[in-house]
């Protein structure tokens, strides 16, 4: 469906890795309609309440998959770019640690939410991204991504929220 759009770059961001560059698929109208128009097959609308975006490429697919179920949208961002009171989680990466962050009411008690990022590797970052919605006092209901890379472990760290993936490579 979308395996087209999608390029492959060798020894990006350093040698030995497969960078999948999603650039061609924002770049073409119908390339990017079929991602968010898979997405919002990939989860049933009715189970969520807002979309959530980690930074920065979750935010070119979950604000539009809002936009286009009329759903509102959450940010998650880097330390120090959100102007108000914020929740914040650390996690591993391969080479250190890095932090992300929520407004503390980005979402009421209960609210559904749906979780939104272009990529799936290790699992890290949505990892620390569903212990801040569920912080804030979210429920997280699915994960959704655009690419997964299938060959890493990255299902294992998100526990029992059901993941979708448009694409595993």
């Amino acid at each position: 469906m979308i395996e087209q759009y999608i390029r492959d770059v060798p020894d990006f961001p350093k040698p030995g890795i497969l960078f999948k560059d999603i650039t061609p698929l924002l770049q073409d109208p119908e390339g990017l309609r079929k991602s968010v128009l898979g997405l919002a097959d990939a989860v049933d609308p009715a189970s969520y309440d807002l979309v959530c975006g980690i930074e920065s490429r979750g935010f070119i697919f979950g604000t539009a998959l809002a936009h286009h179920l009329d759903k509102g949208f959450i940010p998650i961002r880097k330390p120090g770019k959100l102007p108000w009171k914020t929740a914040s989680e650390s996690y591993e990466l391969e080479y250190g640690t890095d932090t992300i962050e929520i407004h503390v009411d980005a979402a009421e008690a209960g609210r559904r939410i749906l979780m939104v990022d272009d990529l799936l590797a290790t699992g890290g970052t949505m990892a620390a991204a569903l212990k801040l919605v569920r912080r804030i006092g979210g429920d997280p209901v699915a994960c959704a991504f655009v690419i997964e890379l299938g060959f890493l472990p990255g299902r294992e760290k998100l526990g029992d929220v059901p993941v979708h993936s448009l694409l595993t490579v």
